[in-house]
């Protein structure tokens, strides 16, 4: 009982700071539940619950507001929601200390666009091609890895030039796909404590409504996506500290 308020609390904070600045907080609830004994796979498995409880709830009210423009989602989509299982289903066949490294990376990578990164475009790739192989690889690495895969698609999107305000929307649009489609392969070959993960869903639930109701409030979001940084460079040290030592 006291692990699971103990996970609720952490999902709650969580997904309010992270809410706060326009992100999921799963890519951070992931490893802060396995330094905290869950294991690493369970882990994913949890936080993709979690992520794709908050993210519906984004994605219907795109939908009803009629924000999102479904040429544009739709390769994404499409190919998000077959290659996540395969990239879920990928990591059990892989050494976990392996997924954990680029776990790891990807926390850094994370990190790194929310501190520094632009959004000036590197250069300009906007055609269907693009959003297919865009969809297919995050997909498959959002999978592997256990997250959502808006953390690593809204700068990846921005930096090949496409407009940032359809980006927010659409991936708000597509992250459940890669969400949900994770979440069942995990839970075809991984054991689960579904009392656990309504408790941290209803938190993450909540904490997000917390969150975007507190965005009303002119906070300064650079600050705020500052912070984020901060937390994931921290988490991503512990676990480089893991691998050195």
């Amino acid at each position: 009982m006291n692990d699971y308020i103990l996970y609720s609390f952490l999902t709650l904070l969580l997904s309010i700071l992270f809410s706060m600045g326009g992100a999921g907080s799963g890519v951070a609830l992931i490893p802060v539940l396995n330094f905290l004994g869950l294991d690493f796979t369970v882990a994913k498995a949890v936080g993709l619950f979690a992520g794709a409880s908050t993210t519906i709830t984004s994605s219907v009210m795109n939908i009803k507001r009629k924000a999102v423009e479904y040429s544009f989602v739709a390769p994404i989509a499409l190919m998000m929601l077959i290659f996540a299982p395969l990239g879920a289903y990928s990591s059990s066949f892989i050494n976990e200390e392996v997924v954990k490294f680029f776990f790891m990376l990807m926390l850094f990578y994370s990190a790194s666009m929310m501190m520094f990164g632009k959004k000036k475009a590197l250069f300009c790739s906007t055609g269907k091609t693009t959003l297919f192989i865009v969809g297919a690889v995050v997909g498959f690495l959002a999978g592997l890895l256990g997250v959502g895969g808006g953390n690593i698609l809204i700068p990846l999107l921005a930096l090949l030039g496409f407009e940032p305000k359809k980006v927010a929307v659409a991936v708000s649009f597509v992250v459940p796909f890669s969400a949900l489609g994770s979440f069942f392969t995990y839970a075809s070959y991984v054991p689960l404590d579904w009392v656990l993960l309504l408790c941290v869903a209803l938190s993450a639930i909540v904490g997000g409504y917390i969150g975007n109701y507190m965005m009303h409030f002119k906070l300064d979001q650079k600050q705020i996506k500052k912070l984020m940084a901060l937390i994931l460079y921290g988490l991503a040290l512990k676990l480089l500290w893991h691998f050195i030592f």
